[in-house]
């Protein structure tokens, strides 16, 4: 089972707890005598309203999205609805990025939740009434602007679309409305300010103090979140969430982590190495449970996440620290992409922190192949000094690989407005083996 003396034991973490397995026992009150998934998933668990501990949960079986997205190839619909169709008055879908898109169903109820769980987020970054929210998005079927677009009317702050824009078009806007506070991922904040460079506009003198990012890694890394904060002159807030999950995590002004939002979620932590609970600052893949979002609930859901979780210590929680455990660093990687590079573990995403150190390096791309039956990497840089060798050797410094980097035209390689894919892995692909 998973030890539940890992977080301080304080008055407020015990009150975390407590509210926590509260919220749980009403949603399983809600969820079992309708949801025939989960009634079906947890039938050998004995006593499931029962339950006097989140930590006996660790004996309960685990949530996969292939099993949702599986059931929804079958019926059209996610396999853990609680409620028939009629209940349902929300549509969004997974981007797809890691598989078949999952389409997923909210009701009325479910939306307040989500609300809830964004009010946290903007009490982070203090936005406020008088604010005017810009969303840089294009408004598809991905649930993540929404939440934060309604977040913001909820809020009592102007809320703008964006969609259908071009950048320069956004800039205009941002410029003309007064935008405050904007709402992207950390590739497309990056590459609006590049955009208002070559148009000659001074991003920082636009008024945007607080830059929300969300939908890809990048706010909880140094290299990326001081590009962001300079391009912008703004604070940087990172938030992450899933469209299957919810909004689950909010970032602080330190910068250097994700709290998980344990007001309304669940984690546990499995530890890459061996599978089991994870110690304290240990690699591990981040599993939740969502606590409220009764109509499309997941229990003990296996994101794919790989993060490094820390406690806070009672003196720190005593002294008003967020008792909430800390993602060291955010979303550090995904487990199904983690390399073996010439017996060297690496996640893309370590890669990604260290070209974004280089300021001169406008874009970048990393490639994984295979080569006589060894793994290799190649990484594309838009760098306007020319200079891969510098690249390449911080990369043998830093992580000791051997990466074959190239520079290619400025402008050439892909921008991204959703979620970045700056990694290509062809060792999958037919033909990958060179």
């Amino acid at each position: 089972m998973l030890r539940d003396d890992l977080p301080a034991r304080s008055p407020a973490r015990d009150a975390v707890e407590a509210r926590k397995l509260d919220r749980f026992r009403s949603m399983l009150r809600e969820v079992l005598p309708r949801n025939g998934f989960y009634a079906a998933k947890i039938a050998r668990v004995a006593d499931p309203h029962g339950i006097r501990s989140l930590a006996e949960l660790a004996d309960w079986p685990f949530t996969f999205k292939e099993e949702l997205v599986e059931a929804a190839a079958v019926t059209g619909r996610p396999g853990n609805l609680t409620f028939g169709p009629e209940r349902y008055s929300r549509y969004h879908q997974t981007s797809g990025t890691h598989g078949r898109p999952l389409p997923v169903h909210d009701t009325a109820d479910d939306w307040a939740w989500w609300m809830a769980c964004w009010r946290t987020i903007l009490d982070r970054g203090g936005v406020a009434v008088g604010d005017r929210v810009v969303v840089a998005s294009s408004f598809g079927p991905y649930v993540g602007f929404w939440s934060g677009f309604d977040a913001a009317i909820a809020r009592g702050a102007m809320a703008i679309p964006t969609g259908g824009m071009t950048s320069l078009a956004r800039l205009e806007l941002i410029r003309t409305v007064g935008g405050s506070v904007l709402l992207a991922t950390p590739s497309y904040a990056l590459h609006l300010a590049e955009v208002a460079a070559e148009a000659k506009i001074d991003a920082t003198s636009l008024g945007v103090r607080l830059v929300i990012v969300a939908g890809e890694p990048g706010g909880s890394v140094a290299a990326t979140r001081s590009r962001i904060s300079a391009a912008w002159a703004a604070d940087v807030l990172d938030h992450a969430g899933a469209t299957e999950v919810g909004p689950w995590g909010v970032g602080d002004h330190h910068g250097d982590g994700l709290d998980v939002i344990e007001e309304w979620f669940h984690p546990e932590f499995l530890a890459l190495e061996t599978g089991g609970p994870a110690e304290p600052g240990q690699l591990a893949e981040l599993v939740l449970t969502t606590l409220g979002r009764c109509g499309a609930p997941v229990i003990r859901y296996r994101t794919g996440d790989v993060v490094r979780p820390i406690w806070a210590s009672v003196a720190d929680v005593k002294a008003g620290a967020c008792p909430w455990v800390r993602l060291d660093g955010g979303i550090l990687g995904r487990t199904d992409d983690m390399l073996v590079i010439r017996g060297v573990n690496v996640f893309p995403q370590a890669i990604d922190e260290l070209v974004r150190g280089f300021p001169e390096v406008v874009e970048h791309r990393l490639t994984a192949s295979t080569r006589e039956s060894l793994d290799e990497l190649a990484l594309d840089i838009e760098d306007r000094l020319d200079d891969p060798g510098r690249v390449a050797r911080e990369l043998k410094i830093r992580l000791g690989l051997r990466v074959d980097v190239q520079t290619v035209p400025i402008g050439s390689l892909p921008r991204f407005e959703g979620k970045g894919r700056r990694f290509v892995d062809r060792r999958r692909q037919p033909g990958g083996d060179a």
